[in-house]
């Protein structure tokens, strides 16, 4: 039961746990609800019979406080399984995802957008967390505890009973069979809420081309009618809930007029006491009442799939998994016959076969969409290749685990991605654990101190939210400063001098001819100054490798690596006609 519970609603074993008890708690509750109703049938027994004494008195005193405190227990236990326990497993549920999605391939976010992500981790975990704390316990509860009145309701009187009952089986009935309908209904409601976010994302992160291109008006334009599709397709799915929803309610209550009806009728022929009558009035009108919610919580239930759907995708992803113990001679990369697709229909490698050397810098160049950088995510095993083999110093990188792998690693890529910190601490992401004075020697091998020392806090400055309070070039030297504290045996530079200028350029290549001594360096770069000094070059071209050698050889060869020098060297000497 354990193991299903936590399929069925995303939960840990502690939460499966936790919800059971919420569940018998609030079975209790309902239950204790009932008992007021049995002291005031036997008063009214007594008060008929006219024989009410000083004990009875007493006995009803003693019951009524009874009574009220079994309430206000069985209440405390039923708010702390069911609202605080919810509240801790909607945080374990949050780590859980996170800490699912840090072990998953990078190949599962090619396919998935943050707005999505972020949902699902936010907005999806709010939701079930009101579903837990206010609807699913207390419909289990109202279940079990109707079943277990129900079986009192027939030993009693099972004509009246009938009377009382038959109205539940077609209420939930209609709830059950309007499932589909429903669950069709929230998840185009959840596609348009997914569209509108990936709108307002999209258009925060590129409102400055919309302005530089007045397309303003246009893109808003076509987000407010995404807003607007959010508004249309809430405003079905609640409709539609409340068509179900409003017909099983509208049946329910027809079970206390049947219950007057029947009961009159049983009075009047003298098969019925009117005591047992009015016992079954007061019962049916508490019992309608949970039941009534439980309606309406089995319909936000229902909805609920798709919420659960969406976690259980990133929960139940497969996970790169490996050896944690390195067992490498050497550093070299190479990769034999390697093919690699994202999609089954979509080859971007395809039989792939170098080996770039320990102590010698190789670079990968091509045109774009070549493959250069898929090589490079291969090589640290951000995926895995459709077929082939990739080793370092002999080692099987995909029987290595992903982050014992990437402690070999210093990676510089090519969309720099910073933090709203200090320069200090964003640099320090390199090495956790490394000093000041490390730190800072680090990034005067990449040339931060130029403009770092310049800033009013110096290296203690905060650079705003993915550093947007510097250049393109500072931004990719502090990315470049934390490849040189890390100090790895590897290092991937990907397009890591783009954003810097000749005389920078030239810098940070005079810092990694000292960092590289016995170390292996993949670079991927457009510019052919920048792999001019490289030992070896991989030309790739549509997944395969056309070329390889040392500059000299291949410009002695001709082909793509000619082609792209003297092409590069052209626009160099291109100037404006006056």
């Amino acid at each position: 039961m354990i193991k299903k519970l936590q399929k069925t609603y995303s939960l840990s074993e502690k939460g499966a746990k936790d919800f059971i008890k919420g569940v018998i708690f609030c079975t209790l509750q309902n239950i204790s609800f009932m008992l007021p109703v049995g002291l005031l049938y036997m008063l009214i027994s007594d008060l008929m019979e006219g024989t009410i004494s000083n004990d009875r008195i007493s006995f009803y005193i003693i019951g009524c406080t009874a009574c009220v405190i079994f309430i206000c227990v069985i209440t405390w236990f039923q708010y702390n399984s069911t609202y605080l326990s919810t509240y801790k497993e909607s945080g374990v549920r949050r780590i859980t995802l996170a800490e699912k999605l840090r072990k998953i391939p990078l190949s599962f976010f090619g396919k998935k957008d943050l707005a999505d992500l972020t949902s699902t981790i936010m907005a999806d975990c709010s939701y079930l967390e009101t579903v837990f704390s206010h609807y699913l316990s207390s419909l289990y509860g109202s279940a079990i505890s109707t079943i277990l009145i129900v079986l009192g309701l027939f030993a009693s009187d099972w004509r009246m009973a009938l009377a009382a009952l038959w109205v539940l089986p077609i209420s939930f009935t209609i709830i059950l069979l309007s499932s589909k309908v429903q669950e069709g209904l929230n998840q185009k409601a959840m596609n348009a809420k997914m569209a509108c976010a990936d709108g307002i994302q999209e258009c925060i992160e590129t409102v400055r081309d919309l302005k530089a291109n007045n397309a303003e008006y246009d893109y808003l334009t076509g987000l407010n009618k995404k807003i607007k599709a959010v508004e249309k397709r809430a405003i079905i799915s609640e409709f539609g809930t409340a068509v179900f929803v409003g017909s099983a309610s509208l049946i329910l209550k027809l079970g206390i007029a049947t219950v007057a009806l029947v009961g009159s009728t049983l009075l009047i022929n003298g098969t019925l006491d009117v005591l047992t009558f009015f016992m079954f009035l007061l019962v049916v009108s508490r019992l309608y009442d949970p039941l009534q919610a439980s309606l309406q919580n089995l319909a936000a239930i229902i909805s609920t799939r798709t919420n659960v759907a969406r976690m259980n995708e990133i929960l139940d992803h497969s996970v790169q998994k490996g050896c944690s113990k390195l067992d490498n001679q050497g550093y070299d990369i190479k990769f034999e016959h390697v093919r690699f697709s994202y999609n089954n229909n979509e080859t971007v490698l395809n039989d792939v076969s170098f080996t770039a050397n320990q102590g010698e810098v190789t670079a990968l160049v091509g045109p774009s969409g070549g493959g250069k950088t898929t090589v490079s995510r291969l090589a640290a095993r951000f995926w895995d290749a459709d077929s082939g083999k990739i080793t370092i110093g002999g080692m099987d990188v995909s029987k290595i685990e992903p982050e014992t792998l990437l402690s070999l690693y210093s990676i510089v890529f090519q969309d720099v991605t910073l933090f709203n910190n200090t320069i200090m601490e964003n640099i320090r992401i390199g090495r956790k654990d490394a000093t000041d004075e490390e730190v800072i020697s680090a990034a005067k091998l990449a040339n931060c101190d130029e403009f770092a020392e310049l800033l009013p806090d110096k290296w203690n400055s905060r650079i705003g939210e993915n550093g947007c309070q510097l250049s393109g070039g500072e931004r990719q030297r502090i990315s470049i400063a934390r490849a040189f504290l890390k100090d790895a045996p590897i290092i991937l530079l990907d397009e890591a001098t783009a954003s810097l200028d000749v005389e920078n350029e030239t810098l940070i290549q005079e810092s990694l001819s000292r960092l590289i001594q016995n170390k292996t360096v993949l670079i991927i770069a457009h510019r052919m100054r920048t792999v001019a000094g490289a030992d070896k070059i991989i030309v790739l071209s549509e997944g395969t490798v056309a070329q390889q050698g040392s500059p000299n050889i291949l410009m002695e060869q001709g082909g793509i690596y000619q082609n792209m020098v003297n092409i590069q060297s052209k626009t160099q000497a291109w100037k404006l006609e006056q």
